[in-house]
């Protein structure tokens, strides 16, 4: 049966077929059944009243069908108990028959005739869609590469669970032959040696290196969605030490929507490999903050300030404002919203933060009542290279943001920092560290609450490593690593501002809330496992070169400062700093001193530099930090 045509006649062919069901279930019961087996003599019933009876049954089962969807099934992906759905309604159709059958007053066969009616009818409409189905699925397969075992590719499965069972199948209809499914890898002893849509559980994890090698595996499937990171990472680091190519499952959530597995399978990323756990947010707290309420966004196109304008837009905000400098990315990220939000009002704003009166001028149009501040210059070598410009930017311009606040009453002003203004060794992290003392300051004296949250790297950002490993390993190498013992956190984006998000619930004001960023990660380790990814090998197939440690860098970042102490919070991954006991006079003073540098055209970047250690005590050498 070609696919194509089917589906084009389907609205047609398939109540035209369960009409011809039901007149040849009335036939075979009416004439091969004897009238002993029905207990019930059909001799005095006139082939009339036997028409009349057709004829209700089919208006009954098409308005029945029409109103449980049995048309809009996907034959293809029925199963057992769509079929048992068929026989069910086909005997309670023949029921609501012999009511209808009463009421008009007709000479009407048993009960146990029309019920008997029924469950043929259902047999019939059973049979013939599992024909439809079998056609469709070789038609399917027939369109497809003709395989042969040279061009078999072997598989391994991870998982001997549903998920495996399910793609096994359509492995085995929609694309039979293109893999020699060889086995199945299971951690679970109690069920080594049994079998799974027909496919034995040959091993574990311990065994997989081994199979691949023996068997000469060319993809693994890991198919396990029910599982804690740290295993899945375990599980996948061995695989990727293989040569086979690794696809896996996303989590249970994604795959709540999908009908077939196979297609939900996607290739391994470097998130996979960190084992962070997914993080478990309290919602109704978050949306209660959030609900009507206008809310600002800087740096809106940016990498961290985009999934904020997502995941704010997900507890149903009065209005959202993202601004920005940069009008490309500001488009697209409105576009895309706007798109998904068409009733809500979403406003793009092009704006330099440094611009106080153009600020001003925002707040006093919109007066946002949440303001998320993400714009910032972050890049640590270029900033080393144009420090005046990291000031302007990253200073007074949330310093502009702070003062439009408390003139214009909003009620939560968030600063995105990072680690790097903890003991800073570059000029960027101690202007964000500069941003975190005007915050703490300003609270001590305004109504609204400042805030501010710090974590480290997020995985795909604009600027990381991630991005530019890829780029290198695209282009044949080599990757590029500033030196091979140095480390960094890392997060996803989704997961750092979720939990940005969940920390202005526990926001007082002046607070510096701490991400659990998990186990630095060593920045070499993470070039390998991308050339990994990529199918090739480190040192042979891409060189990985060190490079030495840029201007500023240092081998490892700190999430906490020595003279801070943490509190906890009611999450696990939020903490809490004491706050540090700074006045607003005392900051102004800091400021006055870059003031008198950005007015007079001062670029000497050691005078920058002195400068900046005077108003950072903690900003130091990074010759002194890395011991060079």
């Amino acid at each position: 049966m070609n696919v194509d045509n089917f589906g084009k006649h389907r609205n047609i062919l398939l109540p035209l077929m369960d009409c011809i069901s039901v007149i040849l279930g009335y036939y075979l019961i009416s004439v091969l059944i004897t009238d002993s087996f029905l207990m019930n003599p059909i001799s005095a019933i006139t082939k009339k009243e036997i028409l009349i009876g057709i004829i209700l049954t089919i208006i009954v089962l098409q308005i029945v069908f029409r109103l449980t969807k049995r048309y809009s099934n996907i034959i293809r992906y029925e199963n057992n108990h769509d079929y048992l759905m068929y026989i069910i309604l086909s005997v309670l159709i023949m029921l609501i028959v012999s009511a209808l059958e009463d009421i008009l007053g007709m000479k009407n066969p048993s009960i146990k005739y029309n019920v008997a009616v029924g469950i043929l009818i259902g047999i019939i409409l059973v049979v013939y869609r599992l024909v439809i189905r079998y056609a469709l699925l070789s038609d399917i397969a027939n369109k497809g590469i003709n395989y042969t075992p040279e061009n078999q590719e072997k598989l391994l499965i991870i998982g001997g669970g549903y998920s495996a069972n399910d793609i096994i199948k359509t492995l085995n209809s929609t694309l039979k032959g293109k893999y020699e499914i060889v086995g199945i890898i299971d951690d679970n002893e109690k069920r080594m040696g049994y079998s799974v849509g027909g496919v034995r559980i040959i091993g574990d994890r311990n065994d997989i290196e081994h199979i691949c090698e023996k068997y000469g595996i060319d993809s693994i499937f890991f198919t396990i969605v029910n599982i804690d990171n740290k295993n899945k990472k375990e599980i996948l680091e061995i695989c990727n030490r293989t040569n086979a190519k690794v696809k896996v499952l996303p989590g249970l959530r994604e795959l709540i929507s999908e009908e077939n597995l196979y297609q939900s399978l996607r290739d391994v990323e470097i998130e996979d490999l960190l084992g962070r756990d997914p993080v478990e947010l309290d919602n109704e707290n978050v949306k209660s903050l959030i609900n009507g309420k206008v809310v600002l966004v800087t740096g809106g196109g940016g990498s961290i300030g985009e999934e904020l304008c997502r995941q704010i837009m997900l507890h149903n905000p009065k209005q959202l404002l993202m601004l920005d400098i940069y009008e490309n990315s500001l488009y697209d990220i409105e576009l895309e919203l706007k798109a998904k939000y068409p009733d809500k009002d979403i406003r793009a704003i092009i704006a330099n933060i440094r611009d106080k009166e153009r600020m001003f001028e925002i707040f006093d149009e919109f007066s946002p009542e949440i303001v998320f501040h993400a714009a910032a210059h972050k890049h640590v070598p270029l900033m080393e290279n144009n420090p005046t410009e990291a000031i302007k930017n990253n200073v007074f311009g949330t310093y502009n943001l702070v003062n439009a606040c408390d003139k214009y009453h909003t009620k939560r002003f968030i600063l995105i920092s990072t680690d790097k203004a903890v003991n800073p060794t570059n000029i960027m992290g101690a202007t964000k560290r500069l941003c975190e003392m005007i915050i703490q300051a300003k609270d001590k004296e305004s109504e609204t609450e400042y805030v501010a949250v710090r974590f480290g790297n997020v995985l795909g950002s604009n600027g990381s490593v991630v991005p530019l490993f890829k780029k290198q390993i695209a282009e044949g190498g080599p990757v590029t690593v500033t030196h091979k013992d140095i480390t960094r956190f890392f997060m996803t984006i989704p997961e750092a501002v979720a939990l940005v998000l969940q920390s202005i619930t526990y926001a007082k004001g002046g607070e510096i809330f701490v991400l659990n960023m998990g186990e630095p990660v060593k920045i070499y380790d993470l070039a390998k496992s991308l050339i990994e990814l990529s199918g090739l090998t480190p040192g042979k197939d891409i060189e990985i070169k060190f490079t030495g440690l840029r201007p500023g860098e240092k081998l490892y970042e700190e999430l906490l400062m020595d003279e801070e102490n943490l509190e906890a919070t009611g999450h696990e991954k939020i903490f809490i700093t004491e706050p540090m006991n700074f006045t607003m006079d005392e900051v102004e003073e800091k400021l006055d001193a870059f003031r008198e540098i950005i007015d007079n055209d001062i670029y000497d970047k050691q005078i920058i530099k002195d400068t900046m250690k005077k108003c950072v005590p903690t900003y130091r050498d990074p010759k002194d930090v890395n011991g060079e």
